[in-house]
């Protein structure tokens, strides 16, 4: 049964010292337990400030991670060049990659300047080879972090879209319509495989979304999809974002 636990913190920065605490400590767990670190990062605003916290030179979270043993993966890229300002990939290198000691080996990217469709099945290619997976097996991630839209999208898993309901595939290339684009993403088995996930949620404009995702029955956004199989969820927001929860709900 999935544990699900629902933290609040005062601000956005206060929120990266915290997901930054938690990645800290799945890393030294997943460590002790196989010498590696695999992680699914997210693109965005929020996560941006996490980045750049890990890879502070000034901060005790880039000296308690042993970069060369992470390995690190996305749940999903827009269809750009991976210097393109748009690119997930290059929010990430330019927030965190760049400054820490970690193998080119070690990042693995989806390619999104490849059509859509390619980039998806060169991604669930090279997710099987990294975890040595047979027929319907699924990777594993020690750390998953995604983000909420307004719209209860996560990872690039829109309302509305196909691979809302893809139970096979480990990457899917879904046309969005009201971004007039398709999007490549882990899907839902992959996302509800890992053993610690992370939502950060920052902002007044995510309030509304966020009561609705945590306190809406039935569920009707794919952000509530994202129930994993055996690990952990957190759900880590500022007081901003968190504004509209019930006391209920932030006891839980």
């Amino acid at each position: 049964m999935t544990e699900v636990k629902i933290e609040t913190v005062p601000d956005a920065k206060s929120l990266a010292v915290r997901a930054a605490q938690i990645f800290s400590d799945c890393f030294r767990n997943a460590v002790a337990r196989k010498n590696s670190f695999t992680v699914a990062l997210s693109g965005g605003s929020t996560p941006r400030q996490l980045y750049e916290l890990l890879a502070d030179e000034t901060r005790e979270f880039r000296e308690q991670i042993v970069w060369n043993q992470c390995h690190f993966f996305w749940t999903d890229e827009r269809p750009v060049a991976p210097d393109h300002p748009d690119s997930n990939y290059r929010m990430t290198w330019d927030a965190m990659l760049r400054y820490v000691a970690i193998p080119e080996t070690n990042t693995h990217r989806i390619q999104g300047e490849k059509l859509p469709g390619d980039a998806a099945s060169d991604y669930e290619k090279e997710l099987r080879t990294f975890f040595k997976l047979k027929n319907d097996e699924r990777p594993a991630f020690d750390f998953v972090l995604l983000g909420l839209g307004e719209d209860g999208h996560t990872a690039s898993i829109f309302p509305g879209t196909e691979a809302l309901n893809e139970t096979r595939r480990l990457v899917a290339a879904p046309w969005v319509t009201k971004l007039n684009s398709h999007r490549i993403t882990l899907t839902l088995p992959v996302l509800n495989n890992a053993a610690t996930t992370v939502f950060l949620v920052s902002g007044a404009n995510k309030a509304t979304i966020l009561r609705e995702v945590l306190e809406g029955k039935p569920a009707t956004f794919p952000a509530q999809a994202i129930r994993p199989t055996s690990g952990e969820l957190i759900w880590l927001a500022d007081s901003a974002a968190a504004g509209k929860l019930s006391a209920t709900t932030t006891e839980a």
